[in-house]
């Protein structure tokens, strides 16, 4: 090796002479495949109805395909509930609470919930593999966040179960009765154990449908109550279309209803509900703002950026898919971003490497192109970062939109996958304006070094969750919920144990 190489330090992106690949030269860093394995998940070919503490074939024997949307392989068949079905299911669940769990000690209710909560961070792996596969997030999501997730949950309300008193000082809490809760596919074992451990806490049963497009992880989940032993229909898990969740809502033997899902949905639900005395929530659509001013730190914005918008390929109801850059600092932002962009991964859900997985469905990828044509055509120009997508599955490149204008339907419309759009202003009551000039009010983020900014922000944004310097945190002593089309209500914290109580004067 010559003197001057032996002087000259590492730059990290050129080799030293003695790695034999040329003094100087580019290091040619390459990814090697890095899957999990699917070994750890044991699937069924057919799965049925979980009603009364028992797997049961639907009526009629009517079943449909649960479809991995990378591969576009079956993973299954599941039981397709019938009316009939959900009627029984909400019987089971009346009986349940009526003579089980209404009346158990609230020390006695917390016991079952610890013990789902460890059964699921013992068999959290294979949770992580079966919702990859069902619905397309990467391993490393599903892994990472949604599975711990789901079980500090589960013990963060087993810890509420024995002190309602506390909860609701100088009130009597009483459970509610029956409630029916219809989730959705982006977050499908997150958005059960959201429901479900409050609901349980507080001594109310429950009667649950998963999405069509990812019912496995509510159905393991079945199994989970039987290891825990689990009172026989305290928990009913009834998959079928969007008809039968309509059915279970509607139904006269439900106490209490908790939606998450489209706006247009929760809109036909809460016109279903409305004249009767049954308790709801809404957790619905979004098109949140991420805010950045010219003071924040625009490395670490365009990391929050990244997992505002690409986390779980978009499909987040309060994804941040409108980012609002003050004029000063969009040129270096944008061109951070591009580059930041350069690097994300799209392909396997199970290889570790993977940043963005795949599409959930083919409709949802088909509306997803729609919208990103209709930015397209409507002026705004576009950015996708050269990578190669895998030959079957539904993938989309993330996707970022310059020169938008606040009619543009990217900038209005909930797209539900991995395009941002970009949109500028000068101060901070523009900023405002801009943010809250839509429909939804879920959440918001807010990037700049100024407390007394982040503050006063906070005050003017008609969003339930505005996060500062970081976007997408969850925990579960955190409520969560929206205002106007985005729904009502609150889900996790003790806001959530709200929803799923009568309080009653001592």
């Amino acid at each position: 090796m010559s003197e001057s190489a032996k002087l000259r330090p590492w730059s990290g992106d050129r080799a030293p002479a003695d790695w034999g690949l040329g003094d100087g030269q580019a290091i040619p860093w390459e990814y090697a495949p890095a899957p999990e394995s699917r070994d750890i998940v044991t699937l069924k070919s057919r799965y049925g109805l979980f009603i009364d503490g028992r797997e049961v074939a639907a009526q009629g024997g009517a079943v449909f395909e649960s479809v991995n949307p990378a591969t576009e392989e079956v993973l299954a068949e599941v039981a397709k509930a019938s009316p009939a079905d959900v009627d029984k299911a909400i019987r089971a669940a009346g009986r349940a609470q009526k003579t089980r769990w209404g009346n158990l000690p609230g020390r006695e209710r917390a016991k079952y919930l610890f013990r789902i909560a460890r059964i699921l961070q013992e068999r959290a792996r294979e949770f992580a593999v079966l919702e990859s596969m069902d619905s397309g997030k990467p391993i490393k999501e599903s892994r990472d966040v949604d599975v711990p997730l789901v079980a500090a949950h589960f013990w963060y309300y087993a810890g509420w179960a024995d002190k309602l008193e506390y909860a609701f000082p100088g009130r009597v809490a009483k459970p509610l009765g029956v409630a029916a809760q219809v989730i959705p596919w982006n977050f499908p074992l997150l958005m059960l154990a959201w429901k479900i451990a409050p609901a349980l806490a507080a001594g109310n049963t429950v009667v649950l449908k998963p999405a069509s497009t990812t019912p496995l992880s509510a159905l393991l989940f079945a199994e989970v109550c039987r290891q825990a032993d689990l009172p026989p229909g305290v928990v009913n898990i009834v998959p079928g279309p969007a008809a039968i969740g309509m059915h279970l809502v509607s139904h006269p033997g439900v106490d209490k209803v908790a939606f998450t899902g489209s706006t247009e949905v929760g809109k036909l639900i809460h016109k279903a509900t409305a004249g009767t005395d049954k308790a709801i929530t809404l957790e619905l659509g979004g098109k949140a703002a991420n805010i950045v001013f010219e003071d924040a730190a625009l490395d670490q914005a365009v990391e929050g950026i990244v997992n505002g918008i690409y986390f779980n390929q978009g499909e987040v109801c309060c994804a941040g898919s409108r980012l609002l850059v003050q004029e000063s600092v969009q040129g270096p932002l944008i061109e951070k971003l591009k580059d930041r962009l350069s690097t994300i991964r799209v392909g396997d859900p199970l290889d570790k490497n993977t940043d963005v997985g795949a599409i959930n469905s083919k409709a949802q990828l088909e509306k997803i192109t729609e919208l990103v044509a209709s930015g397209v055509e409507e002026g705004a120009e576009i950015y996708q970062p050269a990578c190669d997508l895998p030959d079957r599955g539904w993938f989309f490149r993330p996707t970022l939109f310059t020169n938008v204008a606040q009619s543009h339907r990217i900038a209005k419309e909930e797209i539900f996958g991995p395009v941002l759009s970009v949109l500028t202003f000068r101060t901070p009551d523009e900023a405002v304006e801009k943010a809250n000039n839509t429909p939804y009010g879920l959440s918001a983020g807010i990037w700049t070094e100024k407390g007394s900014r982040i503050l006063w922000m906070v005050r003017q944004m008609r969003a339930g969750v505005v996060w500062a310097n970081t976007f997408n945190r969850f925990d579960p002593t955190s409520p969560f919920g929206g205002y106007k089309e985005s729904g009502f209500g609150r889900e996790g914290g003790m806001h959530g144990l709200h929803a799923y109580v009568r309080l009653e004067r001592r």
